[in-house]
């Protein structure tokens, strides 16, 4: 019998997440391990690389266990991005890894993030990318380097455990900020900077290329067959890109998750602060993303924070965040004049502010939690426009429909709100896990099940609903966005002397 289905593994920030894929894109199985997170210090963000392997294995065994392993014919990781290990010539760690949400290099920012940099990364200068962490590294754990035989995404990491070989794609090593994106190929002077040279590193290809098969005693600790292929993959963003089925400009992907990811394809190498570019998951191509940092976190934080709503004491099976929505959903577009700058976790493309911090202007007295619960979703709407007009303005083909996924797709209301604010189709994901099948998309086309990458985005992908603008509240969206884009211009010298004046009095006590 022929191989036709994939199993497509997003190792991401908390669990590793295995699923088998039909060729229709339809999931078979699903099997989720979840791992440790440590934050020893405020700032700082580390995982031990052991874990993200123990949690990939048990995932994978658990969801092949339900299907006929003969008829997997490949495996593809994708994963959080930024995040990589040191390891010992042996392949062992030496140290924590540190993660993408590790921000302990703010001053390696200041002092190395230049335009040369960004024009050679396609990373606005940022505490994100590996590169700043490794020159944190090259100062204050010296020893560390010193004794380094590789240097590895998460990607890379995984792929040695399956195969044996030290081979990432470039799509899972472009966000470490180490990569010529113009050239595809690692850039010496970077690496010297930190000490390390292309030695240290693993060796570049494609997404979609067969790395090999899979070692032998890997396969049987996974219930695979031998002889399993593992092909490469890309990095978490750019997988959910290709999972909701974008290959061409004029689509992009929203990611309703913690922090908000959009973003589109392009076919030539740009960079500038309204965005970050990345290798995109369908080769030859560019991925175009603008990153906002609080998105369902700033939800939550209120739900947990300030809304007392308790769905249990009232006898409901509904989450608290329902409860708002549907009391919010009563009120007029503006929440009755109140507004919400979304920077509870600073500000991302384009500011790269990481002073600036949530505002909600306009309290009155006649507003209560679901007017405030509104603003909220409203003001993510509001910074999305904001962040998608910053990439049209670059773009040939401006971005004409959303297709949303994450969380909070799940919820009518504020997609249909941000189909109002930005004036575009949006379109909601029909399946949930896009992040893994747009790996599952990768080794169905190495494999041949399609015949091509963009073949099997078209075949395995699909939207549940749309949400079409209202001409009425677009109009009332509109009046009230050129007030919101004037916020943060107005408060960024606020927000600089607040900082000073926050740090100067921690310091006094």
């Amino acid at each position: 019998m022929a191989a036709d289905l994939v199993i497509g593994v997003d190792c991401s920030t908390t669990a590793a997440k295995a699923v088998v894929w039909a060729p229709d894109g339809m999931p078979l199985s699903i099997a989720r391990v979840p791992f440790e997170l440590s934050q020893p210090r405020p700032g700082w963000g580390e995982q031990n690389a052991e874990d993200w392997w123990a949690a990939l294995t048990s995932a994978v065994q658990r969801a092949a266990q339900t299907v006929d392993v003969a008829r997997i014919g490949a495996i593809t990781v994708t994963h959080q991005r930024e995040s990589f290990v040191c390891l010992d010539e042996d392949g062992k760690p030496l140290r924590p890894a540190m993660l993408w949400l590790d921000v302990r290099a703010v001053d390696e920012v200041e002092r190395y993030g230049t335009a040369d940099v960004h024009r050679i990364t396609g990373k606005p200068p940022n505490a994100t990318p590996g590169w700043y962490k490794l020159m944190w590294l090259a100062e204050h754990e010296p020893e560390v380097l010193a004794r380094v035989g590789r240097v590895v995404d998460l990607h890379g990491f995984i792929v040695h455990r399956l195969t044996g070989r030290w081979q990432t794609s470039t799509a899972s090593a472009d966000p470490l900020g180490l990569v010529d994106m113009a050239t595809g190929q690692y850039d010496a002077g970077l690496l010297a900077a930190c000490g390390l040279t292309e030695a240290n590193m693993a060796e570049l290809v494609e997404p979609g290329t067969v790395i090999g098969p899979m070692l032998d005693d890997v396969a049987d600790r996974l219930g695979l067959m031998r002889g399993t292929l593992v092909v490469a993959g890309a990095g978490d963003g750019q997988a959910a890109q290709l999972g909701t089925g974008i290959t061409a400009p004029r689509t992009a992907f929203l990611n309703l998750g913690s922090g908000i990811i959009s973003g589109t394809v392009s076919p030539a190498y740009t960079h500038a602060r309204e965005y970050r570019t990345l290798f995109a998951a369908t080769p030859g191509q560019y991925s175009l993303e603008t990153f906002m940092g609080g998105g369902t976190f700033n939800l939550t934080w209120f739900v947990d924070r300030f809304s007392a709503v308790d769905p249990r004491a009232l006898g409901l099976d509904v989450s608290a965040e329902s409860i708002l929505e549907t009391a919010a959903a009563q009120l007029p577009p503006g929440a009755e004049g109140l507004l919400v700058l979304p920077y509870w976790t600073g500000a991302l493309t384009p500011y790269w502010d990481h002073d600036a911090r949530g505002v909600i202007l306009g309290l009155t007295g006649i507003h209560g939690k679901s007017h405030v619960y509104r603003a909220l979703l409203e003001g993510i709407a509001f910074e999305q426009r904001f962040l998608t007009d910053g990439l049209d303005a670059v773009l040939d083909e401006p971005i004409e429909r959303l297709i949303v996924l994450g969380g909070g797709s799940r919820s009518p209301v504020w997609c249909q709100i941000i189909a109002d604010v930005l004036q575009r189709q949006v379109d909601v994901v029909r399946e949930p896990e896009s992040t893994c099948l747009g790996a599952g998309m990768l080794a169905a086309a190495a494999v041949g099940i399609h015949a091509s990458i963009p073949e099997a985005a078209a075949a395995m992908s699909g939207t549940s609903r749309r949400h079409e603008p209202h001409p009425a509240t677009s109009a009332t969206y509109d009046r009230l966005y050129s007030v919101y884009r004037t916020i943060y211009p107005s408060l960024a010298p606020v927000f600089g002397d607040l900082a000073k004046a926050t740090s100067h009095e921690a310091g006094g006590r």
